[in-house]
């Protein structure tokens, strides 16, 4: 039964985290107009200063939270300094909200290898052509390297570059938020215990 058929002090009786986010996730699918998988994901700099962007999320179950990046991006860096990262999904349509920390590993070659596969061939190309988050001289250049990697892989499989991977977020909480009137909002956190499971606790909004 999806959520939205429950009471919202029902969705606060899960015992666990991971079926409950896979059910917010279905009904925004049937929401939400644009990107339900849609995240924004936090890191700290090495300077200890908070950044922000929007990812996508390309896969979860009980390992965690994944996503792709050029690790030599800004939040890949950032990432790789620390281990460390959170996101906040928002579905505005549902009035609901999940929060989840935690530390982070990268994926297996052959994991990053499977999702790079998939992608489309242009996708594959612009992995190997952008110079994510550095200066960018014209969008000229852009094209340019667009073309020469283009007819460097016209033939065949377009390899992963090394420098661009998969990261999970392994989280050690998993907070849910549901909009209720007079902002008397439900929220419930999901802790992770010493023994890998999951203590809940119900918060004041």
């Amino acid at each position: 039964m999806s959520d939205t058929e429950l009471t919202s002090s029902d969705f606060t009786e899960r015992a666990e985290p991971f079926r409950l986010f896979a059910e917010w996730l279905e009904d925004a699918g049937k929401s939400e107009p644009n990107d339900p998988n849609g995240v924004a994901l936090a890191t700290v700099d090495a300077d200890g200063l908070p950044d922000v962007r929007m990812v996508l999320l390309k896969g979860f179950d009980e390992r965690g939270f994944t996503f792709y990046t050029n690790f030599e991006s800004a939040k890949g860096r950032e990432i790789l300094g620390s281990m460390k990262a959170a996101m906040c999904f928002h579905w505005k349509s549902l009035r609901r909200q999940v929060r989840v920390r935690g530390p982070v590993e990268i994926v297996s070659d052959a994991e990053a290898d499977a999702y790079y596969a998939s992608r489309p061939r242009g996708s594959r190309i612009g992995a190997w052509a952008s110079k994510q988050s550095r200066p960018l001289e014209s969008r000229f250049a852009l094209e340019k390297a667009v073309a020469e990697y283009t007819a460097r892989y016209a033939i065949g499989e377009i390899p992963r570059p090394k420098h661009w991977s998969g990261l999970r977020i392994m989280p050690s909480s998993i907070e849910f938020w549901h909009d209720r009137p007079f902002r008397l909002h439900d929220r419930v956190v999901f802790s992770r215990n010493k023994d890998g499971g999951w203590d809940k606790t119900r918060l004041y909004p």
